[in-house]
């Protein structure tokens, strides 16, 4: 398979890994960009962007994401904060008052974004097409939900609510909608094609999505640690079933339905270009063409670790820090002797992540899903493990 772009000498091994990847049963198409220090030093993508008609996956392709779009929303409140119209402190009814029904009164902003609020159900009827388009359905279901555990005391992956969470604060406080926001203020400045909410103009170059088969996905809940996960996912009377498959009418066969594109989901389906999502993290880390997201002192508070231990909706360990996941457990898939680097994975095969200490920004955006539920699978683990081969 024909691979194409540019790597910067020293970085050849993510090359050659990226091309290995393009084995039978592999990738169909993908983008992978890393910048150091503000700089492109690896800039690739090859393959089919539709399989069926033999689009070739070009520079400018962009594809859905998964929940890897949860780092628009939760990066979208944390630049408000960096502007001081955000206290991370603050409950988070200060900006949004209806969500201190049912004693969430005092959740704050940071217990929120660290996955610790204890909301990660919506307890409503399944989510619908409708209900993203409307958007205030799903908030106002949020605003009302009780807790599942006290707040600050626990953590859970808010995998369906994130989104909305985060994206309710940045409309009550910008008073326009988290796409707007993200435009305006992020996306625009710094030349990114990354959006929640797709434009039509874009939609021409949105990879198609290759659903993973039945056997595939068997064979990735097969791995041992994840078993008390794979069976808490067969009760439908468990948070785990609850919180993902229970909250969402909407499943693998609305991923190439434009329609999913043209709402705002932003704990689900974002789409980006692989160069635009590692743009958009070296931001978050440092200066790019004269533009940084984040101050160096919110930064450090991003990568701290805020919760790690048992996941009380995956039922393994994972760590998050503000906004954002953190080394721990078997969904982060980078090693975790590299300590200090923040990101997240989605069921796409998507992956974004900074590591602040070293200056890098890694994004890769491929069409072929994850057998694993929240990504993280051999293609990406074997592209960080070359990166970091690397003279970086």
């Amino acid at each position: 398979m024909m691979v194409q772009g540019t790597v910067a000498s020293g970085f050849e091994p993510v090359r050659e890994a990226f091309e290995r990847n393009f084995r039978p049963g592999g990738e169909v198409g993908a983008g992978l960009t890393v910048y150091r220090h503000g700089e492109p030093v690896v800039d690739l993508w090859g393959g089919h962007a539709d399989e069926k008609t033999g689009r070739p996956w070009r520079r400018d392709t962009i594809a859905p994401l998964a929940s890897t779009c949860k780092t628009f929303a939760t990066g979208a409140v944390l630049v408000l904060a960096g502007r001081g119209e955000v206290d991370l402190e603050a409950p988070v009814a200060r900006y949004w008052p209806e969500f201190a029904q049912r004693g969430k009164g005092g959740i704050t902003v940071r217990t929120l974004l660290s996955h610790r609020a204890g909301l990660p159900s919506l307890h409503m009827r399944p989510i619908t097409w409708e209900d993203l388009r409307d958007w205030t359905p799903i908030t106002e279901a949020l605003a009302a939900a009780a807790t599942e555990w006290e707040p600050g005391t626990a953590h859970g992956y808010h995998g369906v609510s994130i989104g909305h969470l985060a994206g309710e604060i940045v409309r009550r406080v910008s008073g326009g909608t988290l796409s707007e926001f993200l435009a305006r203020e992020v996306a625009g400045p710094l030349g990114l094609d990354c959006y929640v909410r797709v434009p039509d103009a874009a939609m021409a170059r949105m990879a198609t999505m290759v659903v993973p088969d039945q056997e595939s996905v068997r064979l990735g809940m097969e791995v041992p640690e994840l078993a008390g996960f794979v069976e808490a996912l067969n009760d439908p009377g468990s948070l785990s079933y609850r919180a993902l498959y229970g909250s969402v009418a909407l499943g693998w066969d609305m991923t190439n339905d434009p329609r999913t594109y043209q709402v705002e989901s932003p704990s689900m389906d974002g789409v980006a270009s692989a160069h635009s999502l590692a743009r958009y993290f070296a931001a978050l880390i440092g200066e790019v063409d004269g533009i940084r997201l984040l101050a160096p002192e919110l930064l450090d508070l991003v990568r701290r670790p805020q919760a790690d231990g048992v996941d009380q909706v995956l039922r393994v360990r994972t760590a998050w820090g503000v906004g954002f996941a953190v080394p721990g457990g078997p969904f982060w898939p980078a090693p975790e002797h590299l300590t200090g680097l923040f990101g997240q994975s989605g069921a796409t095969g998507s992956f974004a992540f900074a590591d602040p200490g070293r200056g890098l920004a890694f994004g890769y955006v491929p069409n072929r899903g994850s057998e694993l539920l929240e990504g993280g699978d051999f293609r990406v683990r074997s592209l960080i493990e070359a990166l970091y081969h690397a003279p970086v």
